[in-house]
């Protein structure tokens, strides 16, 4: 008998049983080489073949021929955070170590610490859609309820948040200037070197700059760069998780596999605005597997009939999803200032004692 639960005990636990769409994306998630450097080569290398071409077109001819290079080197700064983006999933390069380097000094250009942002990002893929765990790496959404029990001046707050004028200005400026150069007081030792050591980085590559080229040169070629390239980016992270059916339920409920497949959109824009943004816009295949880099995302799509049939967005239907305000805790569905006031009219009084 004891011989026999000895021999039962070390066999080996039956294999946990893998996610249906595993087998079927495990080919797209191999990083290939000579893609990762072509990514490089059209991303890093062309934003800062701009970056000297703005300013050579700044000191010798006027900031009017300037300002002609800003919307392209803004495109390929765009690109060069996405490379960013897939180093901090591990999915870009080869190895481990290869994405450290390359995220670590992208991460450099795109202003943003690699381990914080890695960490943050993390948690928004595994909580996306969830009702109990937002927060963390996602664009700040009150339920219905959460709206009508705040204060007037956190109504007022939240008002302004959501306004596209500010999320897209103001927005940029603090989700890449501001935001990343602060230590969260909770923050793993691990996290909390990245955010000092990329501060103490970017202070001596500004400070190196400045005296290259002169203060006022780099602040008037930089800040319009990163901010319309950070307009761009807030764009595209704002509207792959909010539209108006977008997937939202409370976590004894919430589904990994249908947060991706329901809960971000498959964006679809004209080729080259495709290309600038590094394929994002096919947010469905990178939320269902983040090992899929970016210059594999289509194949991965137009190869598997799951990404078939998940919420579409044109360019046109996606700048209209700045309408949308707060969650229905019913339905789950995002609603605009206008239905919130119109379930506000309809809603029955509270009945006094």
């Amino acid at each position: 008998m004891e011989a026999a639960q000895a021999s039962a005990s070390t066999e080996p636990a039956a294999p946990a049983k893998r996610a249906f769409w595993h087998d079927d994306l495990e080919p797209y998630t191999k990083p290939s080489l000579p893609l990762s450097l072509l990514d490089l080569a059209t991303s890093v290398v062309p934003f800062i073949a701009g970056w000297i071409a703005m300013y050579l077109a700044y000191e010798n001819v006027g900031y009017w021929l300037t300002l002609c290079f800003m919307l392209p080197t803004a495109g390929f700064l765009l690109r060069t955070f996405i490379v960013f983006h897939d180093c901090t999933h591990g999915s870009f390069m080869p190895t481990k170590k290869q994405n450290h380097i390359v995220g670590a000094i992208t991460g450099l250009l795109v202003f943003t610490p690699f381990a914080r942002w890695r960490h943050q990002h993390a948690v928004h893929h595994g909580s996306a859609g969830d009702l109990e765990r937002r927060g963390t790496g996602d664009v700040h959404t009150l339920t219905l309820s959460e709206y009508r029990a705040e204060t007037w001046k956190g109504r007022l707050l939240y008002r302004l948040f959501r306004n596209p004028v500010v999320m897209f200005t103001i927005g940029p400026i603090y989700s890449l200037m501001i935001m990343p150069r602060i230590v969260p007081k909770d923050a793993r030792p691990r996290i909390r070197h990245s955010v000092i050591l990329t501060n103490i980085a970017l202070v001596a590559a500004i400070t190196a700059l400045c005296f290259l080229v002169g203060p006022w040169a780099f602040f008037i070629i930089e800040g319009p760069v990163i901010l319309l390239a950070g307009m761009a980016g807030v764009w595209l992270f704002y509207v792959q998780h909010q539209f108006e059916d977008v997937y939202w339920e409370s976590s004894d409920q919430w589904s990994y596999a249908d947060a991706a497949l329901r809960g971000s959109s498959y964006l679809k824009l004209p080729k080259i605005l495709q290309w600038f943004s590094g394929n994002i816009g096919l947010h469905h295949v990178h939320h269902l597997s983040a090992k899929v880099p970016n210059y594999r995302l289509q194949a991965a799509h137009d190869n598997n009939e799951i990404f078939h049939d998940v919420p579409v967005l044109t360019f046109w239907e996606s700048l209209r999803c700045t309408r949308f305000k707060v969650i229905d805790d019913d339905t789950g569905r995002l609603l605009t200032w206008r239905e919130v006031r119109e379930m506000s009219t309809a809603a029955p009084a509270p009945v006094s004692g």
